[in-house]
């Protein structure tokens, strides 16, 4: 057995008991081949029609970088979580099996099914009876669960599949984007984006920064699907951000020398997915640097406004104050605030407060109508629509899924996009 998954044999104990206690089921250590650690010879889990079948979800898990739900046999639904320490697979865990059923008619087919694989009948037939009957829509959740304690217990860095789960994410929106603008016949390119590019890059806003990017390359790939083209189309975008990061901040100068080792990655790319992975790493990379020096360092009017901001978001903000403190008019430092952050400062304010308002949610019991009230909205329902316009959630149900799902709300929530379907 692999030596990282005897480490996790010794602290596995207390997790088995916990998945146990909380869903009913029990999960087993599994090797790369898919095979359950410890059952015995000639257990029904270690049929080779059904080790294939964990052996490929593991693949497919570390594929996509996320937990992979898949069905067994006919009828039976399992999950399986890929164990990777930095760039190297050590195994997995096999999440229990489920019957989506209780149609004796679907049990008799599975029962047949695993027969003809070589199972005896009686143990075939006790396998099937064995297996819980869940609602499918409690599968993601409790998937989401294990891979996320599975990496608590082993303190690993799975950094193959934050890789490898961003790039399928960035290929998705990548893929979307095209589909989007051949449906609507808009044009492959835009000087705007990269502008808003360059503004989320200034606000801090990586999501953004990531998402505006996405449909830059989408735009390319319309344009022109060869690899060259895309390439040097990186190029060009990767010298665009590193000038205006010096232009706006000098202390960021030693970008130049970085952007030398962004530009050959991408230029010596294999293919139009290896290409978009370099060139969001980079943006990753230069919003690092971005962030350490600051695009307003060298504007102390716009920086002594930001610090006024922090300190007094959770009341009315006018715009008289923020220009007394900055020194300007009252035209000149919102026009200021907004060029130099890509932010206008009642966004600034309204940012502030959801931050504030998630550590709330986050670590306090305090009801919603108080944290309306003590950030400054006008009521709740205010307070819930800027909330959803930044996170995508309502105040309520951001809290509620900081928490495990519980088997009531895993038969009522929507299955997550991010994780694989069944």
């Amino acid at each position: 057995m692999d030596n990282g998954l005897i480490l996790l044999r010794r602290t596995f104990r207390g997790l088995r008991r916990e998945y146990g206690r909380r869903y009913g089921l029990s999960a087993e250590l599994v090797t790369g081949d898919g095979t359950i650690v410890g059952a015995r010879s000639g257990a029904i889990r270690n049929l080779p029609v059904l080790r294939r079948s964990r052996e490929h979800a593991l693949q497919e898990g570390v594929r996509w970088g996320e937990p992979s739900s898949f069905l067994l046999a006919p009828g039976i639904v399992s999950w399986a979580i890929p164990l990777v320490e930095g760039e190297r697979m050590r195994g997995g865990l096999s999440g229990g099996t489920v019957r989506g059923t209780a149609d004796p008619r679907e049990a008799a087919e599975t029962v047949s099914y695993l027969v003809a694989a070589g199972a005896p009948r009686p143990l075939a037939s006790a396998y099937v009876a064995e297996c819980p009957v869940w609602p499918l829509s409690r599968v993601p959740g409790t998937a989401a669960w294990l891979f996320q304690r599975a990496y608590e217990v082993t303190a690993w860095q799975p950094s193959l599949l934050t890789r490898n789960r961003e790039n399928a994410q960035q290929q998705q929106q990548i893929a979307e984007e095209i589909h989007r603008r051949k449906a609507s016949g808009q044009p492959g390119f835009s000087l705007d984006q990269e502008r808003t590019l360059l503004a989320r890059i200034r606000a801090g806003d990586r999501g953004g920064a990531r998402h505006e990017l996405n449909h830059l390359l989408a735009h390319t790939f319309l344009h022109s699907p060869r690899l060259p083209v895309m390439q040097g189309r990186a190029v060009e975008l990767l010298g665009y951000l590193v000038r205006a990061a010096v232009e706006d901040n000098p202390r960021l100068e030693h970008l130049l020398e970085q952007h030398i080792q962004w530009v050959e990655r991408i230029v010596t790319s294999r293919d139009f997915e290896a290409a978009c992975a370099g060139l969001r790493d980079a943006l990753d990379d230069c919003m690092n640097h971005i962030e350490l020096q600051g695009f307003t360092r060298h504007h102390p009017q716009v920086r002594r406004v930001l610090e006024f901001l922090a300190g007094n978001y959770m009341r009315t903000v006018r715009l008289d104050e923020a220009a007394a403190v900055a020194g300007l008019s009252r035209f000149r430092v919102a026009h200021l605030v907004k060029e130099c952050t890509g932010k206008t400062i009642r966004q600034h304010v309204k940012l502030l407060r959801i931050q504030k308002a998630r550590m709330w949610l986050e670590e306090t019991d305090k009801p919603l109508a108080e944290i309306a009230s003590d950030l400054g909205f006008a009521d709740q329902s205010h307070f819930i629509r800027h909330f959803r316009d930044l996170t995508g959630l309502t105040p309520a149900r951001y809290r509620r899924d900081l928490s495990s799902p519980t088997s009531s709300d895993l038969a009522t929530d929507p299955m997550p996009a991010s994780t694989r379907r069944v």
